[in-house]
């Protein structure tokens, strides 16, 4: 999604008062590679929400289990399945000029009521496609694995290792 695209790029240290204005520039002037990431859970039912916004779904003064309950009330009118997918937009400019991006996603579903206790956020109530755990009951490597963000910086790693000029999802 290009929102996500573009907070992502918007999170670099360019985009706080750096001297140069672009994260592109940053890592130029700097002569160290800027990266950065943003990501999100997308809800079918929900027309992608709460997406790029998942950190601060519900308000600022929920914590992750108050905005997973706020989602899940959101969900009560919806029939079962309720499809989702977490997506990872992770992006790298080099001080040779290269920008990249890659993206990762982790398809999977809601459930009504949280299992687990490790993970954050709206790793409780989300199974991953082909599980029967949440992301809050695998074991840390196999959520690594199988993640949003383990996807999309290997693709980052593989662009870089195979020399890309510049690659966008």
């Amino acid at each position: 999604d290009d929102r996500v695209h573009a907070r992502a790029w918007l999170r670099t240290p360019a985009a706080h008062g750096a001297a140069r204005p672009d994260w592109l520039g940053e890592a130029q002037f700097q002569g160290l590679a800027s990266l950065a990431d943003d990501s999100g859970l997308e809800v079918d039912a929900l027309g992608g929400r709460p997406g790029v916004r998942s950190a601060r779904y519900g308000g600022p003064e929920l914590d992750d289990r108050g905005r997973f309950e706020s989602l899940l009330r959101e969900l009560a009118s919806h029939p079962d399945p309720l499809p989702a997918h977490f997506v990872c937009i992770a992006a790298c400019a080099l001080p040779d000029g290269r920008r990249l991006t890659a993206r990762g996603v982790c398809e999977g579903e809601i459930i009504r009521a949280p299992r687990g206790d490790s993970g954050f956020g709206y790793d409780p109530i989300f199974v991953p496609r082909g599980y029967v755990q949440t992301c809050a009951e695998l074991a840390r490597d196999e959520k690594d694995r199988i993640s949003h963000r383990g996807h999309a910086f290997r693709a980052l790693a593989h662009q870089l290792e195979s020399g890309d000029r510049e690659r966008r999802f």
